[in-house]
């Protein structure tokens, strides 16, 4: 069993066999299915979904203040 914990931010650094068994890299999107028994699946967005968004270029306009201030549009 691998476990990582928590910060106060609700932050957590993924271990280091999760990121090769999904074959993540630095900027890679990861998705959480939460199953009905309460079981969390965590998976890879694959690239191809990522292309279908519009905004996925847009990253630099994606921080937390950016964010405040579109809130509500």
């Amino acid at each position: 069993m691998i476990t990582s914990k928590i910060t106060s931010k609700a932050q957590t650094t993924i271990p280091q066999p999760v990121r090769h068994a999904l074959s993540l890299q630095e900027g890679d999107q990861i998705r959480y299915m939460i199953e009905p028994d309460g079981r969390v699946v965590i998976s890879r967005v694959p690239t191809a979904e990522l292309a279908d968004d519009p905004f996925a270029t847009f990253g630099e306009w994606d921080g937390d203040a950016d964010r405040k201030a579109y809130a509500r549009l």
